[in-house]
Formats: structure tokens, sequence, C-alpha cells
């Protein structure tokens, strides 16, 4: 409120503000069968907020999913706030798992927030089914990482009818380390096109019985985790001429040892092991999609990281004071508004070939300060210059700036 200009906010204090926010995630009845969570006040937001762009035309045949945490400060509300695997590197802190969908396009569709100790494997199913039941979504492609696949999983989904392209687990899953990296089919290169210049890929499809396997290889993913690899062994044959007690504590360092009498050396074998997955990765799918338009979907997962990426960092999501899961819920809710409204502004821009950065174009919009004078009978609103791509972004958004100058009577 002191520094933005909000009109018929003036009678409004900082309370207000946050018992909204706390409303935003009110519960509106028990938590339904099979749900992870009860229906809250921003389900019925992101519900009307899909139906409002919804058409006979609008395509949610693909639908991406990821999850993340988000560490509390304070009391951590009522049953959000749990001790889990920590995605935020605060292991010391309670958390909650966000789950994000979002569409083909890369806009978000809607949020799950449950207890920070909620397993990634148990949040893809009652997801689907409230994509399913709040959406109307029958028929879709649902797109996860390796996290979320277990066999149950994958039964429940086939017996929804729904498509799905799915991480594999490659290092544990037995079929994958046996059959499916042993398969001797050639894979095919693949160039793609991207900003950054171009990726060579090399694609195949196994089959295991009726299950379908996908196997990528990023020839530059797959240099990088060589030097990764590397860069540890060089440090640990540092180590290990210094001793070795303190190498088994190091996650990095553990992984390519293995003990010879009463010290530690160097795992050749592990070594060897290692290098098959360099640049590998593996997606295991029922949809009827080629070999390339399953790594591509997968491959777009990274939209969901980008805008978990935004929304803790532009956003300013953390830090999280609050004494009520409602609260908590208002509060993370607020930042998925921001990213729906970022992704429409972005749109807009790119219709009229704008690309602006992001974190340069909100400097220069809080740049663009408005000051009102009264004297003399008459009231002198004036503005300051737009700066940077503010002019073409009012544009593309079809809002008109207000005048450097304007005068009227008081």
């Amino acid at each position: 409120m002191a520094d933005y200009g909000i009109e018929g906010a003036e009678g409004l204090a900082l309370h207000h503000f946050y018992r909204a926010m706390a409303w935003l995630g009110e519960e509106l009845g028990e938590k339904a069968q099979g749900a992870l969570v009860a229906r809250c006040v921003k389900d019925v937001i992101e519900e009307k907020l899909f139906a409002r762009r919804q058409d006979l035309f609008t395509d949610l045949s693909l639908v991406f999913m990821d999850t993340t945490s988000l560490s509390f400060h304070g009391t951590d509300g009522e049953t959000l706030g749990k001790r889990g695997h920590s995605k935020d590197f605060r292991p010391d802190l309670a958390q909650m798992i966000l789950a994000l969908v979002v569409d083909a396009e890369g806009r978000p569709i809607c949020t799950e927030m449950v207890p920070g100790n909620t397993a990634d494997v148990t949040v893809l199913l009652p997801v689907v089914d409230r994509l399913r039941t709040r959406f109307g979504v029958t028929r879709a492609c649902v797109v996860a990482d390796r996290g979320m696949i277990s066999a149950d999983t994958i039964a429940a989904l086939e017996k929804l009818g729904m498509e799905y392209i799915l991480g594999a687990r490659e290092r544990s899953s037995s079929v994958i380390h046996n059959v499916v990296l042993n398969d001797t089919a050639p894979m095919v290169p693949l160039v793609l096109e991207r900003q950054r210049g171009e990726t060579q890929l090399w694609v195949k499809e196994v089959k295991v019985g009726k299950d379908r396997y996908i196997v990528s290889r990023n020839d530059a993913e797959a240099e990088k985790d060589k030097a990764d690899r590397q860069a540890i062994i060089a440090g640990l044959g540092a180590q290990l001429k210094k001793g070795d007690k303190a190498l088994v504590g190091n996650s990095a360092y553990r992984r390519y040892l293995k003990a010879s009498g009463k010290n530690f050396k160097i795992d050749v074998g592990k070594l060897a092991e290692e290098a098959r997955y360099d640049g590998i990765t593996v997606v295991r799918t029922n949809a009827k999609v080629t070999p390339l338009q399953a790594v591509l979907r997968y491959r777009d997962l990274l939209e969901v990281e980008s805008l978990f990426r935004a929304a803790k960092a532009t956003f300013n999501t953390r830090p999280i004071f609050h004494q009520s899961d409602a609260a908590i819920r208002g509060h993370v809710f607020c930042s998925f508004l921001a990213l729906v409204l970022s992704k429409e502004l972005r749109r807009l821009c790119r219709a009229k070939g704008l690309t602006p950065e992001w974190q340069p174009l909100l400097r220069d919009l809080d740049r663009l300060q408005e000051a009102t004078i009264e004297k003399d009978g008459r009231i002198v609103t004036t503005r300051t210059h737009v700066t940077g791509q503010v002019g073409n972004v009012f544009k593309a958004a079809g809002i008109a700036l207000p005048h450097n100058l304007d005068e009227q009577l008081a």
C-alpha cells in the first residue's frame, strides 16, 4: 500500500490483508474419500479461472505435474508443517509439499498443498482424480517425474483410461537395468533446434512385454555427467591420500568407494557402471505418440521446475510465517495467482513480438511513479517517464498509460 496506488484501499489495514489471505485457504467441507486434502476456497477460484478461458477448442490433452517442498518458519500450521525430504535444503525446518499442474502451454491450472512428510508417489493419483472431477478432464496424457512412478500408480492410471509419460528410475529398476539398457537395437540420431544452438539426441523404443520404454541419450549432458564424475574422482583420490575416515560421510564420494580391508578404495566397477547412465533418460509411456514426441514432452516438464523457481525467488513465496493451515495455503496461492498473471502478460507480449526480461521489467515498472499536488484550488497529477520496455508492455496489455501531466479543479 505504501509503494503502489490502489484505488479504494485507503481504509484497509494490514490485518485485512492477512484475513483475506487466510480466507483463500479456508476449507469448504470435509475431506472427500481418497483426497489428500479438503476442498478450499482457492480450489473454487482455480476452477473459475480455468472455466473463464475454456471453450470448445480448449486443449487439455496434455498436463504436466511436479512437486517441490516449501519450508516454514514459526508454528507451521495445524497439519501442513511436517518433517520430510527437503528440496529447499532445510531439513532443520518443517515443510509442506506443493504440487503444481500446468497445461501444454505452460499455464498453471491448479495447486495441491499437502503435509511435508507426504511421499511424491502418493500425490499423483489424487491430483489426477481432482482434474477429472473439478475440470472435467476425462482424457489426458499426464507427464510426471520419476519420483511419482510406481506399479500401483501406473495400474490405476491405465484403469482410468489416462495416458501417461512418466520418468523411470534407471538405476533402481531391475527391468531397465537388466533389459531396457541392454537392448542391442540401434538408436536413431536426432538434432533439435534450440535457442542456444543445436541439441544432439539419440532415441530408441524398447518394449518389455506390453510395457513401452523410450530411451534417449543427450550428447551434451553425457559429456557433463562424465566431467562431473571425473571431478569427483579426482577429489576423491586426493582425499584418500590424506586418510579415508571422513570420506564415508560424503554421499558424492561414498557411492564410488568399496571396502579394502580396514580401509577404502575407489570402486572401478562402480565407475564403469555409472558410465552407462551418462546422458541417459528413460521414460515409460502408454501414449500413442512417437518416441521423439515422448522425449520432448518429458523434457517440457522443465517448464514446471522453472515456475517453481519463479514462485520461490521472483515472487518471494518464502519465507513463510503463519500459524494456520488456511493462512499458509492462502499465502502460497497468492504466488500461484502471480504465476497466472505473469504467464498471461508474457502471452500478450509474445503476440506483439516482445520478449521482455522479467526482472528488468519489474524494476522499470517500479520506476514508473505518480505524484499529486494540490495548489491554488487545482489538483495536478504528474508521472515519471517510462523506461525500458514499459511502454511497449502497456500497449501489449491494451492499457493506456496516464498522461504525463493532468490538471483539474479541486
